[in-house]
């Protein structure tokens, strides 16, 4: 019996442990490392729970050993978690992909993606900041399709070109970009930290900006603070290397000595060839670049708060400090409700920048020089100067080392942008929104050319020195006034109508001046440069500075305005059938009130589907939702220089004073005259634009795909028609009218599929891929010429080498296509005897070993006639690949683009005996049968040679992968006494590697142009980096 009494109790006893309640307590966080306020944390089963508080603590009590909690918000994937006794949680939510894509940021407001109609694109923070860009632009490539971003140079600072759709004019191809509604035209004065989202409107939904959204609308939202959150940090730092992604194929001194040789048909220049110089490996250097990054946010219960600075320090890969970029960057938020219906908002954004410049990307640049000046030379003389390259004869290629030390180029620029808003609301549904924005930008630009002697004849030569000063002002200011409706009828009936105005006012002068010869014989650029550049710009300014007074090199300035009216109306019913239109009226100053050609009407429209809504659709299959959407619109466009409607007074003119007696030209008088002829009936550009979609999402929301059919035609195309000289445009400065003629198509398809999943707490995976097919046509040009663009070679200069023609891309190449080699004298008699003028090339005598020339029109000879498409820079095809997986405190991710179909001109090889070559040129002709691909060694230029054909046009298709990353995350355990949250480390390299055919530099870059684009003078390349970089919040 007392042993069964004994048995019961310690079975009570363990019993009652068993079944004893515990204290459960934590810190909810999102994937950043923030806490995140007001998260349902609920026992399993019961209605026991509670929320998290400002600092995303929460504590339970009286759950029971084993319990399940769960832990759901907004936005965000709800998570399960078992707890056990003493158990302090950290748990982190990540972000539900398939809600927070149902919010994106349209013009002015935001709507649910499910109901959006149009085609948008997006791109959020956490993919930009695993991209760690110095630039915004650089984040775009490869992330959305239909959006193509090419460099203009990979030096510090330089900018970039972005194309959404493809090249759909002869002028101004940039899309308009709004920061928080603000329009920037230099993405550089955003630090990409900064950024929450980049929505990208494509299609017809750009038509609510009007004559400003022909080339499409981005939409850059800043990171904000939340409400009713304490003060929490982030700091993001990186530091690392940079080197030259790609170097040119050259010939090595005895090789060079050997084509010489070859080349002059004898062998005495170079018997003996000396060691020589890599100079690729003497300019191109490793150069260093930091970073850092401090932001904070937070708010009460009425306020929201963000603030941040951030400083970035890029030396380049040519000249390293000589070619630094150094950017500062603040910002300020503020979000504030006066009154439970009255909200006001600021923001406050400050960029200053220097930029050392170097000569690039053009004829006499560092890198022009490096390519050709011969490889037998060295770096400096027996006296220890810099070696004189006076062998070659062209007077632009120089010692480049020398160039990089004599060159003092300085642009610092200052900006400044605010926005000011309020927000009422009124009888429950309407909303009215006033925004006041303004940019201000200083760009100061020192200058100063010391005296120096880079060899005999050099054009770059000074026996004076000289300093130059510029000053760019510019200024605009925007003011949207908007009201608006949403409201819903009978619960299935949703109707948002948006009725608004817009002012735009964009202001700018330019000022130079120059002065000769600095006092005291100094040839020192501390003393032409005051504390390194030059503060006032004023006439006058460099008197104390030189002797000679100074001398204007020149003013501008510019002034225009567009008033604007727009309407949209949005209607939902159930969600299901959805309809949008859009109506813009826009006034513009840079057209004439004659006829009213200043106002331009521009509708849109679209509808959309949502299939999945409907009652026969079947969700609980592997198809979770489909939409089908569809936009048509009109968009204006209105990139042109002010005034063209007038004829101005910018052109000279010299006149015979009338009497008959004057016979010196001396006596003759010189003025102004007409410059560029005035069109008053000028109008707008017009693009029509058309596109057929659907979105869905498969297999329980982990599978998304995006798919569309575009066709954009821009009509009454802006261009300067080829005209006689007879009307005066052959004076100088004087230039063709503008009138409207011509259609320029592009049309194509974009694809995109996503998948993102959590296989389970400790391991998620994404990967996407995204593909353009794009044709681009000039299909229009009412019977006019449009002048040819485009420059190739020097010596035997051709300048009409890329196109503007019907049938034939924008800005095709123009040139002689070639088939082969002339391998004998006789094959070279029997085509001359076949000719009907007895010579078969009348464009050049041509030897054996020289190129083929195609008789394309089948004459019998080869004229300029032959002449025909040979490329163009435009891609038939871009990919964009993306991956990433987290596993426990381990994260990886990686970004790779390609381009396929896009061709580039070789022009960065100097025609002259002693320039250097390609290797390519190893595989040269030296008797018949030895090559049929690459024609002889000539002594200088050539004719036949070196006129424009497909040999120089390479095809530049390239695969490059733009990032990869791998990081590691620590949390708070382990030095929460600190405040500290997380930590993450991670290793990163952006432009690692590169894929390509192309021989030049970088097959990404282009000038931009439309016609002559893609002509290489020897591109600056893209730099591979590599970073060791914190991320740290507390």
């Amino acid at each position: 019996m007392r042993h069964s009494l004994v048995r019961l109790l310690i079975f009570l006893i363990v019993g009652y442990t068993g079944a004893q309640n515990i204290e459960v307590s934590g810190t909810v966080l999102d994937n950043t490392g923030f806490p995140i306020p007001g998260v349902n944390v609920i026992v399993k089963n019961t209605t026991k729970g509670t929320v998290t508080d400002f600092d995303g603590n929460f504590t339970l009590s009286d759950v029971e050993q084993g319990a399940t909690l769960t832990f759901s918000y907004i936005g965000y994937i709800t998570k399960e978690i078992v707890v056990s006794d003493g158990q302090k949680l950290t748990v982190t939510l990540d972000e539900d992909v398939a809600q927070l894509d149902e919010v994106v940021v349209v013009g002015y407001g935001t709507q649910r993606k499910k109901e959006v109609t149009g085609a948008v694109s997006v791109v959020d923070s956490e993919a930009i900041e695993k991209l760690n860009p110095q630039r915004v632009e650089q984040a775009l490539q490869g992330q959305i399709a239909g959006v193509n971003v090419t460099s203009t140079s990979g030096s510090p600072g330089a900018g970039a070109n972005i194309r959404i759709r493809g090249i759909t004019t002869n002028g101004d191809n940039r899309p308009l970009i709004l920061v928080d509604g603000n329009v920037i035209e230099d993405l550089s004065v955003i630090n990409p930290n900064d950024i929450k989202s980049v929505n990208v409107l494509k299609d017809a939904t750009a038509g609510i900006y009007g004559v400003r959204g022909a080339n499409g609308v981005i939409l850059i939202t800043t990171k904000t603070g939340r409400k009713n959150s304490e003060l929490k940090f982030q700091v993001d730092s990186y530091t690392g290397f940079q080197t030259s992604s790609n170097k040119i194929d050259l010939l090595d001194p005895l090789n060079f000595a050997i084509y010489v040789n070859d080349a002059a048909d004898r062998t005495e220049y170079f018997v003996y060839p000396q060691e020589g110089t890599d100079w690729q490996d003497e300019v191109l250097k490793t150069a260093v670049i930091s970073n850092i990054n401090f932001s904070g946010s937070g708010g009460t219960e009425k306020s929201a708060y963000t603030f941040g600075a951030s400083y970035l320090n890029q030396d380049g890969i040519v000249g390293a400090s000589k070619n630094n970029f150094e950017r500062f960057t603040a910002r300020l938020g503020y979000q504030y409700d006066i009154l439970d219906n009255l909200k006001f908002s600021a923001t406050a954004l400050y960029t200053n920048s220097t930029k050392n410049n170097l000569p690039e990307g053009s004829i006499g640049s560092v890198l022009y020089s490096a390519v050709n000046i011969n490889p037998d030379l060295p770096v400096r003389d027996i006296d220890g100067g810099f070696s004189q390259p006076n062998r070659i004869s062209q007077i632009e290629i120089i010692n480049p080392l020398a160039q990089i030390a004599n060159t003092h180029n300085i642009t610092r620029v200052d900006r400044y942008s605010g926005t000011i808003g309020l927000d009422y609301t009124f009888l429950e549904h309407f909303t009215v929104s006033s925004k006041f924005q303004i940019n201000y930008s200083n760009v100061l630009n020192d200058v100063f050319f010391p005296i120096v002697n880079y060899g005999n004849g050099k054009s770059a030569n000074r026996d004076v020195n000289e300093v130059q000063d510029f000053s760019d002002l510019y200024t605009d200011y925007t003011w949207d006034n908007f009201i608006n409706y949403n409201n819903t009828f009978g619960e299935d009936h949703d109707v948002t109508v948006l009725l608004g105005m817009s002012t735009f006012r964009t202001r700018g002068h330019f000022y130079g001046e120059s002065g000769l010869q600095l006092r005291n014989g100094s040839n020192s650029v501390s003393d032409a440069f005051v504390d390194g550049w030059i503060g006032d710009r004023v006439e006058g300014v460099l008197s104390d500075r030189i002797n000679d007074a100074s001398k204007a090199l020149g003013g501008d300035q510019f002034d225009s305005r567009l008033s604007s009216t727009f309407a949209r109306l949005q209607y939902s019913y159930k969600g299901k059938y959805l309809i949008s239109g859009v109506i813009r009226r826009d006034v513009s100053s840079r057209f004439s009130t004659e006829n009213n050609n200043n106002v331009g009407y521009f509708p849109s429209g679209s509808i959309g589907w949502n299939v999945s809504d409907e009652d026969f659709f079947n969700r609980e299959g592997w198809l979770n939702s489909l939409k089908l959407r569809a936009s048509y619109g009109i968009i204006g466009n209105d990139r042109i220089a002010d005034f063209a409607f007038l004829t101005r007074l910018n052109g000279e003119a010299t006149i015979d004073p009338g009497d008959p007696n004057v016979v010196d030209e001396n006596d003759l008088l010189n003025g102004v005259g007409a410059g560029t002829i005035g069109n008053p009936n000028l109008k707008w550009e017009e693009q029509e634009t058309a596109n057929i979609g659907l979105d869905a999402r498969l297999f329980n929301n982990t599978v998304s795909i995006t798919a569309d059919v575009f066709r954009k035609q821009t009509k009454n195309l802006l261009i300067q028609p080829q005209a006689p000289g007879i009307i005066g445009v052959g004076a100088p400065g004087a230039a063709s009218p503008f009138i409207n003629a011509g259609t320029v198509q592009n049309q194509g398809v974009e694809f995109m599929i996503a998948y993102d999943d959590n296989f389970s707490d400790d391991f998620r995976f994404n990967v996407s891929f995204n593909a353009t097919y794009l044709e681009n046509e000039v299909t229009s040009l009412n019977g006019r010429d449009v002048p040819p663009g485009g420059e190739f070679g020097v010596g035997i200069s051709q300048n009409d080498i890329s196109r503007m023609v019907v049938g034939e891309p924008l800005g095709y190449f123009h040139g002689y296509k070639t088939d082969g080699i002339y391998q004998t004298q006789q094959e070279i008699d029997i085509l001359n005897a076949g000719s009907p003028t007895g010579t078969y090339s009348t464009v050049g005598g041509v030897a054996p070993g020289d190129l083929k020339f195609v008789d394309t029109n089948g004459d019998g000879q080869i004229t300029d006639a032959d002449r025909t498409n040979i490329g163009d820079a435009i891609p038939d095809f871009t990919f964009g690949f993306n991956i990433g997986f987290s596993y426990k405190k381990f994260d990886f991710s990686a970004n790779a683009f390609a381009s396929v179909g896009n061709d580039m001109i070789r022009d960065y090889e100097r025609k002259d005996l002693f320039a250097n070559r390609g290797t390519y040129m190893l595989e040269r002709w030296q008797g018949s049968g030895t090559s049929n691909f690459v024609p002889r060694a000539v002594a200088g230029a050539n004719i036949n040679t070196d006129l424009f054909s497909d040999f120089v046009v390479e095809d530049a298709s390239f695969l490059r992968l733009q990032n990869i990353q791998i990081g590691y995350t620590i949390d708070n355990e382990g030095f929460k006494e600190t405040g500290i949250d997380k930590i993450r480390i991670y290793l990163s390299g952006n432009n690692v590697y590169t894929l390509t055919d192309y021989k030049g530099y970088d097959p990404s870059a282009t000038n931009g142009a439309p016609i002559g684009g893609g002509i290489d003078k020897g591109f600056y390349p893209v730099a591979a980096t590599y970073l060791l970089g914190v991320n740290l919040n507390f």
